[in-house]
């Protein structure tokens, strides 16, 4: 299978479930921003950020201007906010901590649209 479209795919399942398991149960946002607080769970996610990331870097590091473009910047977001969390942890909580309810509703909706859309690529629902 072609590295693009397997992580289209991965990527895709992965946004969409992100985006239920928030829909379903909203308190998670808040944990998820009061959890960031505790060292631990901050090193540790941070670790996994880099380490997705730089794993999607590695195998994916495409820049053309079509969907391979969406990939490649998921896996540089992901390891700069890694490396951010773990370089400078209380300034990036900080920043985070700005962010409201309603702005990260905004985001993960649009990153439910992402996945849709990767999905689709990868297995041609609606050709495009």
């Amino acid at each position: 299978m072609d590295t693009s479209l397997f992580l289209a795919k991965f990527w895709g399942w992965y946004l969409i479930i992100f985006f239920f398991i928030l829909s379903l149960n909203p308190k998670r946002i808040k944990q998820i921003f009061n959890d960031l607080k505790d060292e631990k769970f901050l090193i540790v996610s941070s670790f996994m950020a880099i380490l997705v990331g730089l794993l999607n870097i590695l195998f994916h590091n495409i820049w053309e201007p079509n969907w391979k473009f969406i990939i490649t910047i998921i896996g540089w977001i992901s390891i700069f906010l890694g490396l951010f969390l773990f370089v400078f942890p209380k300034r990036t909580v900080a920043l985070l901590e700005l962010l409201n309810i309603k702005l990260v509703q905004v985001i993960y909706t649009l990153l439910f649209f992402t996945g849709l859309f990767l999905l689709n690529v990868a297995y041609n629902i609606i050709p495009i």
